[in-house]
């Protein structure tokens, strides 16, 4: 697990100057990779190029440093990430006469890439996030998993080509601080994150899972390509069969990703993903594992009793940790600013902490993520059903009415997010249009408020195209609404917050679920055992029931929720008051003033509950506040 940086310059430099570059962007993610750093430096006649990388150490403790060349040094290779399959590939090149000085998966990236070209990156499954330099063919080549699980930003500038696993880096050696993205400002309000290809910067770019870059060095021009997979073709099978299949599969998943030279253990929330996660490891292991959770003072969002119930179950050594609003107060102000722009997602908050207590125990930890969405488990999945029937059954003006109706009636003063915040969220998204998912996966502000919330309409700009683009012909079926979500929630959300405060504290986190096969596996299963009635991921439930007593994978969870809304109105009080003072307010010439202050004082003043977007409107005054000085207007383009 390593941070990785780049750059090419289209003219000769020294290599003094591109280590020194090299170097600065280097320590600017240490966190990545506390163990050891390496870089590759080379001017030639026409232009230069440098390589850099940081390096947590987990396989081939000894050999697996980094950067790493072929025989003949014209091709250098460094990687951010693990391959699961690396032994298995290895084992195939030595069969084919291929031979290797180390027994790392960087080098294994490296020899399948010059014996198969870019068709390689098909044939690896892992996270990663890796940038070849082949000196022959005067190309760098740079490519992100299938999922995106590991992160890649990227600059094209006129004079350079600049890359790195996070913001922070390509930040840090710019010339200038790019002008703010209007698209990027639309999404993140509506989405509260900001998703591939967008950053909040209009001149640098995340990008996308499952793609790789051709930068030509000479020119600067480059294309990104889509990777092409060959995935098997299953049979029709029976219920039964299918269960045993995904059982098979899971199974397979977590023992791949356990292949670690150091500790490992991991993540135990009570959920159904998990559970079915911690107890495969502890069923491959001789030894007893070990498990982590975290608890909250406020017990609405506790659920700690479900994580003990389970590490019993399986004998583990069991971890926990109770989180309080000191230790958000402790933390907040490292956790927000790390993501580099504007992110809201409170459970980043959590994340970070049960990452930074578990990283005293452990350098890896297997987690649950992913199950949702590749087994059919969040609401919003049959909810589209619910819209379509809705919407067939309703006249569109009498919608209009109930909808405003009953958000009056479902209104809440406090940060619970029980059933009337859930039955007033799907109301608001239904959507005669077609245009429900786009409003279900939304959690900040829908469509209409931006024109209330952002002082100017020219900053106010309708992403609806932006989420077609992304998303597959149509979100009627399942299969569909999770591909557009593998592409827009999980890549932009979930896996933005579990690498950015994981490799905050030097933890590397791998999710079982993953698993490109688990998915192409997931989209051959009939629909209807994925999402049964009102039950979901009901056929990864009936793969395992039998493990756990009976009734516990069809309790209801929580997720990692955070009760900020309460500490908005404590805590963040005093310095949310600040964000809105009129005067900061006015200085930005961002938001409208009067909405946003009745938008916030509602909220502290317990009048309406507005957590979602009050919460939003912080993490990015905090960001803003961080990153621009008063002497350095804001700047906006399209």
């Amino acid at each position: 697990m390593c941070g990785i940086n780049g750059l090419i310059i289209n003219n000769p430099v020294k290599e003094e100057t591109l280590n020194s570059v090299l170097l600065k962007m280097n320590n600017l993610i240490i966190h990545r990779g506390p163990d050891e750093d390496g870089s590759y430096a080379e001017a030639t006649p026409n232009y230069s190029v440098g390589l850099a990388m940081r390096r947590l150490s987990i396989i081939d403790l000894s050999t697996g440093k980094q950067p790493i060349y072929s025989e003949d040094k014209q091709k250098v290779l460094v990687f951010n990430g693990e391959i699961y399959n690396y032994q298995e590939l290895r084992n195939e090149l030595l069969e084919d006469g291929v031979s290797f000085k180390t027994k790392s998966d960087t080098e294994v990236i490296l020899k399948l890439y010059e014996k198969y070209g870019v068709s390689s990156f098909s044939m690896l499954d892992g996270m990663f996030a890796f940038s070849i330099f082949d000196k022959e063919l005067n190309r760098v080549f740079i490519a992100r998993d299938f999922f995106g699980e590991k992160p890649l930003y990227y600059a094209p500038l006129e004079d350079r080509f600049v890359w790195a696993s996070e913001l922070k880096s390509i930040m840090g050696v710019l010339d200038e601080k790019p002008a703010i993205s209007r698209t990027a400002l639309n999404l993140f309000f509506r989405l509260t994150y900001i998703p591939a290809p967008h950053t909040i910067y209009s001149t640098v770019k995340k990008l996308e899972a499952n793609h790789y870059l051709t930068i030509d060095c000479e020119t600067l021009q480059y294309t990104i390509t889509e990777i092409e997979h060959s995935f098997r073709t299953y049979d029709t099978r029976s219920k039964k069969e299918y269960g045993a299949l995904v059982r098979d599969k899971v199974r397979e998943s977590v023992v791949s990703r356990s292949i670690s030279d150091v500790p490992l253990g991991t993540f135990l929330s009570g959920g159904v993903d998990s559970s079915i996660v911690s107890l495969c490891l502890a069923e491959a292991t001789e030894a007893n594992i070990d498990t982590f959770s975290i608890g909250f003072e406020k017990k609405s969002f506790d659920e700690t009793d479900k994580s003990q119930l389970v590490a019993q179950l399986i004998g583990s050594n069991h971890h926990e940790f109770v989180i309080s609003e000191k230790d958000l107060e402790n933390n907040l102000d490292e956790i927000v600013i790390n993501f580099d722009e504007p992110y809201a997602d409170s459970s980043a908050l959590a994340t970070y902490v049960v990452a930074n207590k578990t990283r005293e125990h452990v350098k890896v930890a297997l987690t649950g993520d992913g199950g949702d969405e590749v087994f059919g488990g969040y609401n919003k999945y049959y909810m589209g059903k619910l819209n379509r029937k809705y919407t067939s059954m309703v006249p569109r003006s009498m919608h209009s009415w109930l909808s405003n109706s009953a958000s009056k009636l479902l209104r809440v003063k406090d940060d619970k997010r029980g059933k009337r915040f859930k039955a007033n969220k799907l109301l608001q998204s239904i959507d005669y249009d077609g245009n429900f998912y786009h409003n279900i996966i939304s959690l900040g502000f829908q469509e209409h408020e931006l024109s209330a919330l952002f002082k100017q309409d020219k900053l106010v700009e309708n992403v609806l195209a932006y989420y077609k683009d992304q998303s597959e012909t149509s979100v009627d079926s399942l299969t569909n609404f999770r591909a557009t979500d593998r592409k827009i929630s999980l890549e932009g959300d979930l896996l933005v917050k579990v690498d950015r405060t994981s490799m905050l504290t030097s933890l590397e986190c791998r999710a079982p679920f993953l698993n490109k096969e688990l998915w192409n596996l997931a989209d051959q299963i009939p629909e209807n055992y994925l999402l049964r009635g009102w039950d979901k991921k009901h056929i990864l439930k009936e793969a395992f029931k039998d493990k756990f007593p009976k009734g516990f994978l069809d309790k209801s969870k929580k997720g990692f929720g955070v009760p900020v809304g309460d500490w908005l109105r404590g805590g963040l009080k005093e310095e949310l008051t600040q964000y809105i003072a009129t005067s900061f307010l006015e200085e930005q010439q961002i938001f409208a003033v009067d909405y946003v202050q009745k938008l916030v004082r509602d909220h502290i003043e317990g009048r309406i509950d507005n957590t979602f977007k009050v919460w939003s409107f912080y993490c990015f005054q905090k960001w803003y506040k961080a990153v621009y000085q008063k002497d350095q207007p804001l700047l906006m383009t399209k």
